[in-house]
């Protein structure tokens, strides 16, 4: 009996100085962990209220719909376990959807980069001007962005009768004899598209890299200077967008988040579905299947696709970035 006790002891004695051995580096990252959380509780409480709202309204929904990927289920009965069924059928029996990822890479290749790279060459002009002059193409920049529905403007202008703006103009001068039908023609709706979409792209992102731009210290020009930094490209190579990081990562995951997102402006301008599915994006076809058939299992297998190419993109971005300046 005492050996056996003794025996016990031992085996839990070995169990306690588990996360304790320096051979451990799991148990080592609990201890630390733990030992942090300790030592600035009154921080993790304070976090605490947003971290609870982060969880429930962004991460326990992308759990769910990770796990609804691979159910049948309509709302009103009980899911179904299909295994990879949904899948399967997406890329091997949905057309529509294979030609939706078409037209959402089409529009993120071209609106993405362009965007991003437009608003931080904007930026860095305006930021050499006078603070007034500066502050007032900031706000002309930026209000696309607080505008909410601002992108139904071009709607009008594009109007598909002899009143709109476009057609009006073409009419006048007889480059056309009849109004062109903009956002119902296939061959128009999907350039136009990626043209507001561009348009409206041109806002936060913006407004972080001339936040960045303001933030850097002038002091670090004098020292590259000295350094034998001759020219203002190699100042924004090696001293500006090294500086601001930060910011920039910031408005590659805004433009990300924003180029494969742009199912709205689909809608609103082309209808849904646009014509012979020209314009038709992912996050339409989300749209459909969720929130008009209610398919919340094949739904949640669409929302799953697009959530790891948006992954897979950011990884990619965030390697480019790490290069900056070297």
């Amino acid at each position: 009996m005492q050996g056996g006790r003794g025996l016990m002891n031992k085996e839990l004695a070995m169990a306690g100085d588990l996360t304790a051995k320096p051979g451990n580096p799991i148990g080592r990252r609990l201890a630390d962990a733990w030992k942090s959380v300790r030592k600035n509780k009154v921080s993790y409480l304070f976090a605490a209220p947003y971290m609870l709202l982060f969880f429930t309204f962004t991460a326990l929904p992308v759990i769910v719909s990770l796990i609804l990927g691979f159910y049948s289920f309509n709302l009103l009965e009980t899911p179904v376990f299909v295994g990879m069924e949904n899948y399967i059928r997406l890329f091997l029996g949905d057309d529509i959807f294979i030609k939706a990822i078409g037209n959402t890479f089409l529009i993120a290749v071209l609106v993405g980069p362009i965007g991003y790279l437009m608003c931080l060459l904007f930026a860095w002009l305006i930021n050499e001007l006078p603070v007034s002059l500066r502050t007032t193409l900031t706000l002309i920049f930026y209000a696309p962005s607080i505008s909410g529905n601002i992108y139904l403007v071009w709607g009008i202008f594009f109007n598909k009768d002899a009143y709109g703006y476009a057609n009006a103009l073409l009419l006048k001068y007889n480059f056309i004899s009849s109004p062109i039908l903009w956002f119902e023609n296939p061959k128009y709706m999907l350039g136009l598209v990626v043209v507001v979409a561009l348009w409206t792209s041109v806002g936060t992102s913006f407004l972080s890299f001339i936040a960045g731009l303001q933030g850097i210290d002038r002091s670090l020009y004098e020292a590259a200077a000295m350094d034998g930094v001759r020219n203002r490209w190699q100042e924004l190579w090696y001293v500006t967008l090294p500086s601001m990081k930060p910011q920039l990562m910031f408005g590659a995951v805004m433009s990300i988040t924003g180029s494969f997102g742009a199912g709205a402006i689909v809608t609103a301008l082309c209808g849904m579905p646009s014509t012979g599915y020209a314009a038709h994006t992912i996050v339409n076809h989300l749209e459909d299947y969720g929130a008009i058939r209610y398919e919340m299992g094949y739904a949640s297998a669409i929302a799953t696709v697009l959530f790891m190419i948006m992954i897979g993109t950011n990884k990619l971005v965030q390697k480019l970035l790490a290069k900056v300046g070297e």
